[in-house]
């Protein structure tokens, strides 16, 4: 999908392109790679590093192109894993200003709605990037409110019913806050690297800079919280599963060795060998008294002992 936007007082979409506009692409089709690549000139190795799910995000130059890769948290269609994040290219020249994106997010369209709404006028292509940066911060905290919510949904099950399944939903939503950590690790030295450009520094937003530090700390620090507790109590509901185990183990093994007595007992007289009861006529019940009275006193002391 490709969409096009001037900034007046906001950003505004038209039909087709002109100087200092932006151009959105989203899952860019085999057209729209076309475009890119032979109309616009964009380096192909920038198109290729964009595509990678797995790009780190950095800042390039190469041949008068800039290509500044951020990661923004996305949602799932994958039940398992609710939440991870994408890269998202910026790429510009002259005036030429391009972000492209290889999944669908609703952040770039939250994006331009904020702009319109706020009525914000972007200067430059940095100052795009940084207020895309502020954004995507602001998102991954929308986003742990959502994976906090799904922690105690999580933990209310396990109380209920303590399952390896539980564990395994924890363990999940575990890996949602690690894709977060080190996505936001990485904005971060960008965000750093982007600062420290010296033919830009003058021309910075100093209260964006501010911004986008301040919202990039929090969720950061958000994310280490909400990830020590999942740990917390991913290893104390661990601990009880375990315990619960060993409980019923003993519990089993208390009922095995109390129905081992009347079956040595009966083993014992049913050896076809002489013994005082074989010709008594209460034999049976007398041995049957016995195995009764031995187990009673097995349970007796198993529970005076705290073993059941």
């Amino acid at each position: 999908m490709r969409a096009f936007y001037t900034n007046n007082n906001g950003l505004i979409a038209t039909d087709k392109w002109s100087e200092n506009c932006w151009i959105n692409i989203e899952c860019p089709t085999e057209l729209e790679k076309k475009y890119l690549l032979e109309e616009l000139q964009i380096p192909e190795a920038f198109y290729n590093d964009i595509e990678d799910i797995d790009e780190r995000p950095r800042i390039e130059i190469e041949n008068g192109w800039t290509l500044i890769i951020m990661r923004i948290p996305v949602k799932s269609n994958d039940v398992k894993l609710p939440f991870h994040t994408i890269p998202v290219g910026v790429v510009f020249k002259g005036e030429v200003c391009v972000t492209l994106s290889f999944h669908e997010t609703e952040i770039l369209t939250d994006f331009v709605s904020y702009t319109k709404k706020k009525r914000i006028d972007i200067k430059d292509n940095f100052d795009l990037v940084l207020r895309l940066l502020l954004s995507s911060s602001v998102w991954y905290l929308k986003y742990l409110k959502q994976v906090n919510q799904k922690i105690r949904l999580a933990e209310d099950n396990l109380e209920k019913s303590i399952k390896n399944e539980e564990l395994q939903a924890l363990l999940q939503i575990e890996k949602c806050l690690v894709f977060f950590m080190t996505s936001l690790k990485g904005n971060d030295i960008l965000l750093h690297r982007i600062k420290n450009i010296k033919s830009q520094r003058v021309h910075f937003d100093l209260d964006l800079l501010e911004d986008v530090e301040i919202e990039l700390r929090q969720a950061q620090e958000t994310t280490n919280i909400y990830s020590d507790i999942l740990t917390g109590t991913m290893d104390a509901y661990a601990s009880v599963i375990s315990n619960n185990m060993n409980n019923i183990m003993k519990q089993m093994t208390s009922i095995s060795i109390i129905l081992m007595i009347p079956t040595v007992i009966a083993s014992f007289y049913g050896m076809n060998v002489p013994n005082d009861l074989q010709n008594n006529p209460f034999g049976l019940w007398i041995i049957i008294l016995i195995s009764i009275l031995l187990s009673v006193f097995g349970v007796f002391l198993f529970k005076k002992r705290r073993w059941f």
